[in-house]
């Protein structure tokens, strides 16, 4: 997926090979419109929504409807998502690139 990111938006630097940049100058620009938008929905908001159905257990203070709400969870999602045993979501599924693409949104370009 870092691949075709990097080919539909461009890069500040050489592809990492889905290892985390030493730093901002060299990540691909990752940004809600390009990449979070659609990766929060895709395995967040079964959970995180307000109007998710089943929370399955996820904290109703805890919500990723918008922009702002998510980046307002920066930290934790970094934390449970891009750690070396990631804990979010519960059913896994995320693949490394995907993870290495939120520390880079979440690091590098929309840090709230």
């Amino acid at each position: 997926m870092i691949a075709l990111l990097l080919a539909c938006i461009g890069s500040t630097g050489s592809d990492s090979g889905g290892q985390a940049p030493d730093s901002c100058g060299d990540a691909p620009v990752v940004t809600w419109d390009n990449f979070g938008d659609g990766f929060v929905t895709e395995s967040c908001q079964t959970c995180h929504a307000s109007t998710a159905t089943n929370r399955n257990g996820a904290p109703l203070s805890v919500v990723f409807d918008t922009r702002e709400e998510t980046l307002n969870q920066a930290d934790a999602i970094l934390r449970v998502v891009t750690s070396d045993v990631p804990t979010m979501p519960p059913q896994g599924g995320i693949s490394e690139d995907d993870r290495t693409l939120v520390s880079y949104w979440l690091t590098c370009w929309e840090s709230p």
